[in-house]
């Protein structure tokens, strides 16, 4: 690493690790209880579960873009981070507030709100934790030798982000109103901003893994992350189509939500030929093969699934059922999780100065955690149809239903279980690597060289 101050993204990336292996406990609770082996009932409820696992995986990608932030940042703009003291402080304050919301969780205190379930006393200290750590992002790109695009559009959407989240707070005792803001933050956080997010620290990861050039990589990727937002913006309205809101959002949801897996398909195919064509030999091969994926792995989640799913004609009969929760899982793990691990692939061996990026371990992370994530999509299809079939065109009651494809989640346990030992082997080489004590190169090396960490290969 370049910068004395990068160091702090450690600390961001092992609380990742925590966060992630407590959101798998959730699922696993939650896949228990949906195949009839309900034990926790009077301890955990589902419904706790279930705000407890969604929650959790809101804090720890926030995590991961805050420490990837923190890395690319000072890289970018040639120069230290502003306060690196102000970044640990408000790690120190994002985990206090995180852990007193799951505990909250357990004793009914929280919001009942879907996917912003955080009490409303806890909002404003995110607020205010964000609002920290985007005056430190926003003075080190302010105070830096140079702007680039990918540090702009980095801060853009961490600032987007930021703002996003206080039409969430607005007051209403309307369902309808209430719903319509809460989109605005939900949606337009993982269809909006974080793609710009996402697009950056992609477009990070490929300057530096592939060696095309930098104007290449950052004219036509932003092109298509471009068009991916726009698309994303108004694509909202398929969250529109049932609450209450005018008959127009059918269409306008409909036509815009029908465009984004075209620009999923070409980030595909754009991160696909950069690594073609980048005929530098970057010894951290999987650092690629996870940024490479994870623009693979987001068409077909959030893409080609997030269509199927949400035309109308067909969220008619999909819409609130496990065939959401099948595009749900996917989606988020190929467009958000996968690029923050390929970020932490990335940065790991420069922080800690131990190179494990291509150690067997770390191989059968990558391929297990994703074969695994692919059997668990396929069995919440194969539930969610058999649910929409019988509930929806059949007219069966919901909890009948629900018993008759408890079966379907022993399939989705079993795969789970694969892709856990997945995430456990990502964590282990996390683990293995240990603190951050890699040695820093200065500002005028050349970053990237084979054996830049200077220490020697452990496995």
């Amino acid at each position: 690493m370049r910068y004395e101050s990068q160091r702090v993204a450690w600390w961001f990336f092992a609380t990742c690790m925590l966060l992630l292996s407590l959101q798998i406990v959730y699922g696993f609770i939650m896949g228990f209880a949906h195949a009839g082996y309900d034990v926790l009932h009077g301890i955990v409820p589902f419904h706790t579960a279930r705000a407890t696992h969604t929650n959790l995986l809101v804090m720890w990608l926030l995590a991961g873009f805050m420490g990837s932030a923190y890395f690319i940042i000072p890289e970018e703009c040639e120069r230290e981070l502003m306060w690196p003291w102000l970044a640990k402080v408000q790690l120190a304050a994002f985990v206090v507030v995180g852990v007193t919301a799951v505990i909250g969780f357990h004793f009914n205190w929280w919001e009942g709100r879907k996917f912003l379930e955080i009490p409303r006393p806890l909002d404003f200290l995110v607020v205010v934790d964000v609002l920290a750590f985007i005056a430190n992002i926003g003075m080190t790109v302010w105070k830096g030798k140079r702007m680039t695009t990918t540090s702009m559009v980095l801060f853009f959407g961490l600032l987007m982000a930021a703002l996003l989240y206080l039409p969430g707070m607005i007051p209403t005792t309307n369902q309808t109103h209430d719903s319509y803001w809460r989109w605005w933050v939900v949606h337009l956080w993982v269809e909006g901003v974080w793609e710009l997010i996402m697009g950056a620290i992609l477009s990070f990861l490929l300057i530096k893994l592939t060696g095309v050039d930098r104007e290449v990589i950052e004219k036509w990727l932003y092109v298509i992350v471009g068009f991916t937002f726009l698309s994303g913006i108004l694509g909202t309205g398929h969250h529109y189509y049932w609450i209450g809101t005018p008959r127009y959002w059918l269409a306008i949801g409909g036509i815009f939500s029908a465009l984004e897996p075209v620009a999923f398909l070409a980030m595909a195919i754009y991160a696909i030929s950069m690594a073609k064509r980048g005929g530098r030999k970057h010894p951290n091969r999987m650092a690629l093969l996870w940024s490479v994926g994870c623009a693979v792995m987001s068409f077909v989640g959030a893409g080609f699934l997030g269509f199927a799913h949400t035309i109308p004609q067909v969220n008619l009969y999909t819409h609130g059922t496990l065939v959401t929760a099948m595009h749900g899982h996917m989606a988020f793990w190929g467009a958000y999780a996968m690029i923050v691990l390929a970020m932490i692939a990335y940065a790991l061996p420069q922080l800690t100065g131990r190179q494990l990026h291509d150690s067997p371990t770390s191989t059968f992370a990558f391929w297990t955690s994703n074969v695994g994530m692919i059997a668990m999509t396929l069995a919440f299809a194969v539930a969610g149809v058999t649910q929409v079939v019988l509930e929806r065109r059949l007219g069966m009651d919901f909890l009948t239903v629900q018993r008759e494809i408890e079966v379907h989640f022993v399939g989705l346990i079993l795969a789970a279980s694969l892709f856990t030992l997945g995430i456990g082997a990502f964590i282990l080489v996390f683990i293995r690597s240990g603190l951050p004590v890699g040695r820093v190169t200065g500002p005028t090396a050349t970053d990237d060289a084979p054996g830049e960490a200077g220490a020697p290969q452990l496995a």
